[in-house]
Parts: C-alpha cells; structure tokens; sequence
C-alpha cells in the first residue's frame, strides 16, 4: 500500500487513544442511559467505529502541506471545484490513453482505482449506521451525502481556512462514489446483522444477568468523586462567610453530608447516580432514611477520601519543603538529586518509611474495599450491607421507547422490550 494511504492509518493510531480517553465518560453515560448496559460487544463497535471516522477524516486530508509550502501556487488546478457528473468516465479514458483492454480500463487505471476507493470510504459506515445504530436506508443515504459532503467542504475550504487555498479538489464525482458506497454498506450489513446477534439482544442478556451493572454503578461513583472538589470549595467559602471559619476539614465534611445524604435523601440519589438512571432505595424499596445516608457515606468515605486528602497534603509537604531547603532559589535546581540523596540517607529516613508506609495503607484501602465488592456474590460492599440501601435502575431509554419491526427482530425480543418497560430491575 502507497505510503499516502498508509499516512492517514498511522495518523488516526496516534489520536485514537486520546480521543477515546476524553470521550469514554461522555460515551459511557450516552450508552447506560440508552440501554442501561455497557456490553463489550457494543463498546467494541462504537469504538472502532471511532477508530473508522478518524481514519476516514484523515484519509480525506492528511498528507497536509507543510508550512512553507505556498499552497495557491502549488496547488492551482484544485481551486476551483469539479461540478460536472460522470466526468471520472473522461479519466478514465484519459489514463487509458486511448486502449480498450481491461488492463488500461480497469486493473492498471488510476482513475478507477481512486473511484474505487471513494466508494469504499464510506462503505463501513453504512455497515455501522445499520448494525450499530439501526437506521433505515434513507437516513443512512442523507447521512452518507452529509458526511461526503463535508469531508468535500473541508478540502474546499482548505481545511476550512488554516489554508489560503485548497489543496485538494472538490469533486462532485466523489460526493457520488461516496453516498453510494454509504448505500452499498447499509445493504451489505442486512445478511451480516442476520448471522450476528443484534446489540440489543446482547444487552437484554447482560441486564438478565445483572440489572445494575457494576460498570454503571462505578461510573456514577466517578462523577461523583470528580463534583465532590467544588463542592468541598463552595461549602469551606459558606464555612468562611457564615461560622468565620476556613476548616477544610469542616468544608470537606459538609460537602460530603450534602452530596452523598441530603442530595440522595431528597433526589433519590446522588447527582452522578441520577444522571446514570439509578436510584437509592431502602430494604423497603422506599425512599431510605436518613440515617441509612448517613452510615452508607461514613462507611463509603472511609476507603476513598483519604486518598485526595493524602495525596494533596503530601505534595504540599513536598513543594514546601523544596522551597525551605532550596531558598526558592532557581539557580539552584541543579541540587536537587543530592539534596534527595542527603535526604533518604540522613536522619530523615524512617520518618519518609513511615510516610511511605501510611500512603501505602491508604492506597490500599480502596483496593480491598473494590475487590470486596466484585468478590460480593451480588456485588454489594460494605456500605450497602451495613446500611441496607441499595440501587435501583430506572428504566433506560431503549426500553421506555417502543421499537420498530425489523427483519432481524423475533417474538422473544419484543417480550422482553415489554418486560424491561412494565418492570424496574432491583440489585439486592
């Protein structure tokens, strides 16, 4: 393979990672809230339907010219767009030269093979839009056309003004190739979504098994987690302007009664729980009590706010002490690995093995605390056990929305859409 095409493969291998990191939690709440499960099979479709839209976008605009490069005067037969349908027929019998053999026509014809790969561009993704996201002919036809048309857009506008010209040509042609190869893929996915399980099937199966998964349980923990900081910021300023008092330990205290017990007390849940579609019960399946919030937070806080805590008084300890020893001086960074050496082995030592130790013991903490609760037979940890509140999952919004037939639809698929819309799954 030319390496112009191999470019765009090593390009979108280098941003994947990055990009499927920053939209992991958005994705994942996308999916818990639409089919209340987060299957591998579904994440191993969305994401290489990730990995497909890079390649494809690269595929339209990497190799980029680079910075010296004037791109009007290098590039001026592409200014101006190819409008003509069916002019490919002309290239092709322009790079034919004229012979009417199946080598010059076809098997060694640029032109062909270009058309050929315009075409497969967007094939995978009327694969996807079938199978992935169940979409008719139509609109996998418009969102072909719209995809095409902006991959074309972008070339038009010079990667839409990072560059004063464009440098590669806007071709009606390749609008064509493009949505018929979108078409071709969503009528190639019909015999192929018949010999593999549909998405849906495979997560009523999941939710059979587990109605609350614990992925779901620990993503609304996360968000949580991640809210609590601001909210530890906005009760220690309420502390200061109200009780004249800058305790973080009264703010951090605060924040915690407000998200994890009043919050759920008054929501049904936490912030991060409710936006994942759970709910916190009692053992009655009511509204839990207060004091059931209460001893669930305490329990819960133990193995995991002493981790910020620690780890945010032991760079402080670090920073300040570099700064006492240093003088602040930056003239004197050239120090720094004697001035550790000196450190470790002076009188200082068994303190940082205490300090060492203690870190450890709090890391470790959450560690077990995690493994008890996969280990639990209904994954509970302690928390839920000693304070009896549990979690409840709402109904997600595949099974509060009727779905249409289908060919690959059966009896045993619509009983259980019903089931999931009549009924809502409690985890004991």
């Amino acid at each position: 393979m030319p390496s112009a095409y191999l470019l765009p493969i090593k390009t979108a291998l280098i941003v994947f990672p990055l990009l499927a990191l920053v939209l992991f939690v958005p994705a994942a709440v996308v999916t818990y809230r639409r089919h209340g499960v987060m299957t591998s099979w579904r994440s191993l479709s969305f994401y290489s339907f990730l990995f497909y839209s890079l390649t494809a976008f690269f595929m339209t605009v990497v190799p980029l010219p680079g910075p010296s490069v004037d791109v009007c005067a290098k590039y001026p037969r592409v200014a101006h767009p190819q409008l003509v349908p069916g002019n490919t027929f002309a290239d092709i019998w322009k790079e034919a030269e004229g012979q009417v053999t199946l080598s010059a026509l076809v098997i060694h014809n640029p032109a062909v093979l270009e058309t050929l790969l315009n075409l497969l561009l967007l094939l995978p993704l009327g694969v996807y839009l079938r199978f992935h996201f169940r979409l008719n002919f139509a609109a996998a036809s418009a969102i072909g056309l719209g995809a095409s048309l902006f991959f074309e857009f972008t070339q038009l506008s010079g990667l839409w003004g990072v560059y004063e010209c464009p440098y590669r040509l806007f071709d009606v042609d390749d609008l064509i190739a493009n949505t018929g190869g979108a078409m071709i893929g969503w009528a190639i996915a019909g015999p192929l979504t018949r010999w593999l399980p549909t998405l849906d099937n495979l997560d009523d199966a999941a939710l059979a098994r587990r109605p609350v998964p614990l992925g779901r349980r620990f993503l609304a923990l996360l968000i949580d987690l991640c809210a609590l900081p601001f909210v530890m910021l906005f009760t220690t300023l309420f502390c200061v302007v109200v009780f004249n008092s800058s305790s973080w330990l009264l703010g951090m205290v605060l924040a915690v009664a407000l998200w994890f017990v009043l919050l759920p007390w008054w929501l049904g849940g936490t912030p991060g729980k409710r936006l994942l579609l759970l709910k916190m019960v009692g053992p009655d399946g009511k509204r839990p009590e207060l004091w059931r919030l209460l001893l669930r937070a305490v329990v819960l806080a133990i193995p995991l706010l002493p981790i910020p805590v620690v780890t945010g008084m032991t760079v402080l300890v670090a920073v300040a002490a570099l700064f006492r020893v240093m003088g602040a001086g930056l003239d004197r960074l050239s120090e720094v690995p004697s001035l550790a050496l000196d450190l470790i082995s002076g009188d200082h030592v068994v303190e940082l093995l205490v300090a060492a130790a203690m870190f450890g013991l709090v890391c470790l903490l959450p560690v077990v605390f995690f493994v008890a609760l996969w280990r639990h037979p209904k994954h509970h940890g302690l928390h839920e056990r000693f304070s009896g509140v549990s979690n409840v999952a709402l109904p997600h919004k595949r099974a509060r929305t009727p779905q249409p037939d289908t060919s690959t639809d059966t009896d045993a698929d619509t009983d259980a859409d019903t089931d999931a819309e009549e009924t809502t799954a409690i985890e004991r």
